[in-house]
């Protein structure tokens, strides 16, 4: 059976750093109180005239470098992201223009901080049934420019940054041993909408909005959900937790990570974390990890990968990825 594998992984950050003591200088907050609720320690802002796009871009061209592939090669764009550049057309397609990429296959993902385990779903759909050669996979978000600086509750929290893998297609024997992505769970309860949204949209107010959350909320779903996620995409790949070289969770807060890893008795050395210097990047959070882990050189050919998130809506997934 054809697996779509990952032969490149890219991240980007924009260049200006944002300390908790900048953010304190005009919002009621402390790098101490900060620290302590979030584990958050910096979080990197988009310049004013940097779209997303620009974004997604510098960590596609990094994913395609790594890939040893170039924009010419690619079939598939999809782009995960809740901060487009416009309300259309897609960024997959500006994208696919600033990289001189050739006609083909280009569309976003909205699924909020699951956009990216969202998105790699969709893909897999195109390159393992023989439909993409070369797809390209990009979380990117401006975050910060959803934020209510007032609201000290949320905007801390979040930072700008893309990250982009590069999928391509292999045969495999069909079982865990495989190379590549061997399962996903994909869950949504829009139920559960008013625990963190924006208020605002293009047919109800007509603005962009800020971002709302009821945090201890959020906070006690997610533990509870992304667990089971995560177990279900385990048992649909034929592996068990104990097996997992590396733990690539959603960068959202350091307790819930704890949290998590806690719940499904993952070891704290087996988990990738930039929450600190990140923050929460929402849809870009998994690849910026999974690329740092890999330049680092913690992640290497062979391993298990497991990641996860939860987002707005409320959605949540994860996904088994043998490298």
């Amino acid at each position: 059976m054809l697996r779509s594998i990952v032969t490149g992984v890219g991240g980007y950050l924009p260049d200006e750093v944002v300390t908790n003591d900048d953010l304190a200088k005009f919002v009621d907050t402390t790098n101490e109180w900060i620290v302590e609720r979030t584990g958050i320690r910096q979080r990197h802002r988009a310049a004013p005239d940097q779209p997303v796009s620009d974004l997604a871009v510098e960590a596609a061209r990094k994913a395609l470098v790594a890939a040893g592939r170039t924009a010419e090669d690619l079939d598939l764009i999809i782009v995960a992201t809740t901060t487009p550049d416009l309300t259309f057309p897609a960024t997959a397609a500006i994208v696919q223009r600033k990289l001189g990429a050739p006609t083909g296959i280009a569309f976003d993902v909205q699924a909020v901080c699951s956009g990216f385990v969202y998105a790699l779903s969709v893909a897999d759909g195109f390159v393992a049934r023989g439909l993409a050669k070369c797809a390209l996979v990009i979380g990117a978000e401006t975050m910060t420019r959803l934020m209510d600086w007032t609201d000290r509750g949320t905007c801390v929290l979040f930072g700008d940054g893309a990250g982009a893998v590069v999928l391509e297609p292999k045969q495999g024997k069909g079982d865990s041993s495989d190379q590549g992505l061997l399962g996903f769970a994909l869950r949504c309860d829009g139920t559960k909408q008013d625990l963190l949204y924006v208020d605002g949209g293009v047919s109800t107010t007509g603005t962009i909005g800020h971002l709302r959350m009821l945090g201890n909320q959020v906070f006690r779903h997610a533990v509870i959900n992304i667990s089971e996620a995560v177990e279900a995409a385990a048992e649909r790949s034929g592996i068990t937790i104990d097996e997992v070289d590396w733990f690539i969770p959603h960068q959202a807060n350091s307790r819930i990570l704890d949290g998590v890893a806690k719940r499904l008795g993952l070891r704290p050395e087996r988990i990738i974390s930039t929450v600190a210097e990140h923050a929460n990047t929402s849809a870009a959070s998994i690849p910026l990890a999974w690329a740092q882990g890999v330049e680092d050189g913690r992640i290497k050919p062979g391993q298990l990968l497991l990641i996860e998130a939860m987002g707005g809506g409320l959605t949540w997934g994860a996904c088994v990825v043998r490298l």
